[in-house]
């Protein structure tokens, strides 16, 4: 019986990648809808954070989506419901941010933004704290990438 061999491609970031969040939030704009995918032990810190019931939270910031749940977003502009309104600096900040979910803490690491150079250009004509700052090693973001798969 044949051995199957395992190749592990090298990724193209084996060298690591760059980022530094810049503050300016638009990795939590719209203006298409998304999903912001948040545990119950994420429901439950944001609650805590906030002061309010876990239950009041799910109502007034979380939605169903299939099995799992989302943070909602603004209806005017699709923008995540906790993203502040822009300072005297222009910047927009997360009002969760010390509870902030697995998904926001792992930005811009995320599946879709790093199989290619070209997927990871395009996240950054979005996020100008692409390839700017300190770098990321390859495990540091493949972990990163992981823990954004629910």
């Amino acid at each position: 019986m044949g051995r199957l061999i395992s190749r592990s491609r090298t990724p193209w970031y084996a060298a690591g990648l760059a980022f530094e969040c810049v503050g300016c939030g638009r990795c939590c704009e719209g203006p298409a809808e998304g999903y912001v995918w948040v545990t119950g032990e994420e429901i439950a810190a944001i609650a805590a954070f906030l002061g309010i019931d876990e239950q009041e939270a799910r109502r007034r910031y979380v939605r169903r989506v299939g099995r799992r749940w989302s943070l909602i977003e603004r209806p005017d502009n699709r923008d995540c419901i906790f993203l502040t309104p822009p300072e005297a600096d222009g910047a927009r900040r997360c009002h969760i941010y010390p509870v902030r979910p697995s998904q926001c803490r792992t930005w811009p690491f995320w599946p879709g933004n790093i199989p290619s150079p070209q997927s990871w250009s395009q996240a950054g004509m979005r996020c100008p704290g692409i390839n700017r700052g300190g770098r990321f090693s390859r495990d540091e973001i493949d972990g990163k990438a992981k823990a954004t798969i629910p």
